[in-house]
């Protein structure tokens, strides 16, 4: 790849490093990063126009390096590509950055295939493949088989409760700029990523990030949670979706993904399993929060749970 990397950029790549599916190098004081991805042709050109729109409007998006034939990516055993120049990675985005950059863009009227929409129907069909998946080649996998019909219930509470919401609450539409995942800490690298981007709702972005810091510390994320819901006024539709992806353990779900990829062990697991006691509380307490802002509904087997033991 240094070799690839030197030819198409014309760069000096003294030491390349390779993590998690990126190549990482630095030249002159500024850090480079290809990063592979999968997206579509149509997600490719949306990416192209919200990527000029943003750096238009001074957004600090990475920037995107072309090659010297002045192309967008390039492949490298049969994987395609893409370099950007990186400011600050590793500085860190708080839930209060994660408020203010929410309002920089908002998607109106024209249609993006970065649009998320219909979180139920979308969660739903991912359960349905993870299900089939888990019968055909999960047999071997005794941690996942332990763990798997916990959180499969778990993301049917979510489902449930967000079709719910979709279907008996009005929606404002208020699109906005969000990302495919949001962890903590929330470094530039990932957050700044315009691979990375969709347009959902706000609290997509914010759910995310909470449920990665109570993975951490479930008092820090209730902490934040609390400013969150002080500083931010939400309709009773935003707030119950917030909840909903409160409850969806995203976090269960990629680790799953990674494992029956191949990409990660099955052990990787055990830490994520020692926490679920954490975020029951987390969840409870959550919906004790919100429900000051909104009535919304809660999830029965949850509340009633005692987890002081």
């Amino acid at each position: 790849m240094k070799e690839k990397i030197e030819y198409e950029y014309q760069i000096d790549v003294k030491n390349l490093i390779f993590k998690n599916n990126y190549y990482m190098f630095e030249e002159n004081n500024q850090y480079f990063y290809l990063i592979l991805f999968k997206h579509t042709e149509e997600e490719i050109k949306d990416i192209i126009l919200l990527y000029e729109e943003l750096k238009a409007k001074n957004y600090p998006v990475h920037t995107i390096v072309k090659t010297m034939t002045n192309n967008l990516f390039i492949t490298y055993e049969d994987k395609h590509y893409l370099l950007l120049l990186v400011t600050n990675p590793l500085k860190e985005y708080s839930i209060y950055d994660l408020i203010n950059n929410s309002v920089n863009l908002k998607l109106t009227n024209k249609t993006s295939v970065l649009k998320r929409t219909s979180w139920a129907l979308l969660w739903s069909e991912k359960i349905d493949y993870f299900e089939y998946q888990i019968r055909q080649l999960g047999k071997d996998k005794k941690i996942v088989l332990n763990s798997f019909s916990y959180f499969i219930g778990l993301s049917e509470n979510a489902i449930s409760y967000a079709f719910k919401v979709e279907n008996n609450i009005p929606n404002n539409n208020n699109y906005t700029l969000g990302h495919k995942r949001i962890y903590y800490p929330n470094y530039h690298l990932n957050y700044n990523n315009p691979l990375q981007f969709v347009f959902d709702l706000e609290v997509r972005d914010i759910a995310e990030y909470l449920k990665s810091l109570a993975l951490n510390d479930y008092t820090l994320a209730l902490i934040d949670l609390e400013s969150y819901l002080k500083i931010k006024p939400l309709d009773l539709y935003s707030l119950s979706m917030l909840y909903a992806r409160l409850i969806f353990p995203t976090y269960y779900f990629d680790l799953y993904e990674n494992i029956m990829n191949f990409k990660e062990d099955e052990e990787c697991l055990i830490k994520l399993i020692d926490k679920i006691k954490d975020m029951e509380i987390f969840l409870q307490k959550s919906y004790l929060l919100i429900s000051k802002y909104a009535p919304i509904e809660p999830i029965n087997w949850l509340m009633n749970k005692d987890v002081t033991n």
